[in-house]
């Protein structure tokens, strides 16, 4: 395999950061309620950021399958979206550094790209990386958003219970690196928001705000969420409003809701993964709905997102 380490490089002189938290915020694979990219632009826009590394995207990007964006202007091209893959250095609200990985998801290279960040978190001293990512479930969105919490130890994800058993999924490259960091004994988790799933393809900045809330938990980290609950307000009374509007939707978001209360009295057997109202899905049956909806995720011909 060629060298990881010339995959990237780095764009300054580090100041010492002690034992960072890593956060891995990649876009392109799942992203219900575009939480992961709500909260990583939350991040960015809220505290003093710069890069340290930045990755070569020739070598692990598909520009054919996931083509960027140029913008014509009456004669001329005026621009191009040209996809990044960069480590942010950033400091919380106490002044605390942290790193974000942002960019599109590889295409190619995965043991490669996934080898180079190991690399970096060891010659960063990293103490522990942080996955973020959003998925639909059956849930009312008058109820907190919950996040499904997973790790190389148990003891990192400590109060989180498990919300099912076993299931093949498509791979992501956050998992894998998650799992490679694994191996090598160091510690990752990851968090996933849980979306309503009738609001999955449009903006849930609630979501958001429980994946940063849980990461600050799990970390101690100080992270900004104040613009992300406001938003979440003004969108919760949006979707009320339409909600009251039609019978159907007012009846769908009350079963919902007798689902959800049920679930939290008995949590620990069954799942709330997006599906059919009515009795909860078996664990086959939650299986193949999170295959179906992972798999759709991966059509080719996808805008990329930075």
């Amino acid at each position: 395999m060629l060298d990881p380490h010339e995959l990237y490089e780095l764009t300054d002189e580090l100041p010492e950061l002690g034992q960072p938290v890593l956060i891995q915020a990649l876009t392109g694979f799942v992203d219900a309620g575009n939480a992961t990219r709500l909260a990583r632009e939350q991040l960015l826009t809220s505290l003093d950021a710069r890069v340290i590394a930045r990755f070569d995207v020739d070598q692990v990007f598909d520009y054919r399958s996931r083509r960027p964006v140029m913008t014509f202007v009456e004669d001329h091209w005026e621009s191009y979206d040209a996809p990044a893959l960069e480590l942010h250095l950033l400091r919380d609200d106490d002044e605390t550094p942290f790193l974000l990985l942002t960019g599109p998801e590889p295409d190619l290279q995965w043991e490669r790209f996934v080898a180079a960040v190991a690399g970096l978190c060891a010659r960063l001293d990293v103490r522990l990386t942080v996955g973020l990512n959003s998925i639909p479930m059956a849930v009312p969105h008058t109820r907190p958003s919950g996040v499904t919490a997973h790790a190389t130890r148990k003891e990192l994800i400590a109060g989180h219970e498990p919300w099912l058993q076993k299931v093949q999924v498509p791979a992501g490259v956050g998992h894998l690196l998650e799992y490679r960091l694994g191996e090598q004994g160091r510690d990752a988790l990851g968090f996933a928001a849980h979306v309503p799933h009738y609001v999955a393809q449009a903006e849930y900045p609630a979501a958001a705000e429980a994946l940063l809330s849980a990461v600050s938990r799990s970390t101690g980290l100080l992270l900004p969420v104040e613009a992300l609950r406001t938003s979440a307000e003004a969108v919760r009374v949006e979707i009320d409003r339409q909600v009251t509007q039609t019978e159907e939707a007012a009846t769908l978001v009350q079963a919902l809701e007798e689902q959800y209360d049920a679930f939290a009295r008995g949590r620990g057997e069954k799942s709330l993964l997006a599906g059919e109202t009515g009795p909860l899905p078996t664990a086959d049956e939650l299986g193949a709905e999170l295959e179906r909806f992972l798999a759709e995720q991966t059509r080719p011909g996808d805008t990329p997102e930075r």
